[in-house]
C-alpha cells in the first residue's frame, strides 16, 4: 500500500509544483516587467505559460503511463518531449517573435522562463518516477 501512496505522491507533487509554481513565476515575471515599465502582456507571455504548462503535463502523463512498459526508454521519451516543446516554440511563437527579423530579449524571456521552470519540474518528477520500485505497482 505504501507503494501506491508513493506513486500518488509523485503525481500530486508534480501537478502542485507545476501549476502553483507557474502561477507564482508568472506573477513575479509580470511584476518585474511592470516595475521596469516594460510591456507586461506583449510577446504572447500568457500563451507561453499556458503552452509550457500543458506540454509539461502531457509529457509527464505520457512518461507516467509508460513508466512500466518503457522504463529503459523514459530518458529518450523525455528528450522527445523537449523536442516537442521546441517544435511548439517554432510553430506558435517564432513567427511572431521574428516578424521584424529580431527576437527581442522580452520575447525570448516570455517563452524561456516558463520553459525552464517546466523543464525543471518535469526533470525532478521523472527522477522520482524512476526511483520508485518498478515491479509491483
Amino acid at each position: 500500500m505504501k507503494k501506491k501512496n508513493s506513486t500518488l505522491k509523485v503525481v500530486v507533487n508534480f501537478f502542485a509544483q507545476l501549476i502553483i509554481g507557474l502561477l507564482l513565476v508568472f506573477y513575479i515575471h509580470t511584476y518585474v516587467l511592470e516595475t521596469k515599465n516594460l510591456p507586461v502582456y506583449d510577446a504572447k507571455i500568457v500563451l507561453a505559460y499556458i503552452v509550457n504548462g500543458l506540454l509539461a503535463i502531457t509529457i509527464f502523463l505520457v512518461l507516467f503511463f509508460l513508466r512500466k512498459k518503457q522504463r529503459d526508454q523514459l530518458g529518450f521519451l523525455f528528450m522527445f518531449g523537449s523536442f516537442l516543446k521546441f517544435t511548439a516554440f517554432f510553430i506558435l511563437f517564432y513567427p511572431s517573435y521574428n516578424a521584424d527579423n529580431d527576437t527581442s530579449r522580452l520575447e525570448f524571456m516570455a517563452f524561456f522562463i516558463p520553459y525552464v521552470y517546466s523543464l525543471l519540474i518535469e526533470t525532478l518528477a521523472l527522477i522520482k518516477l524512476l526511483n520508485l520500485p518498478g515491479k509491483s505497482e
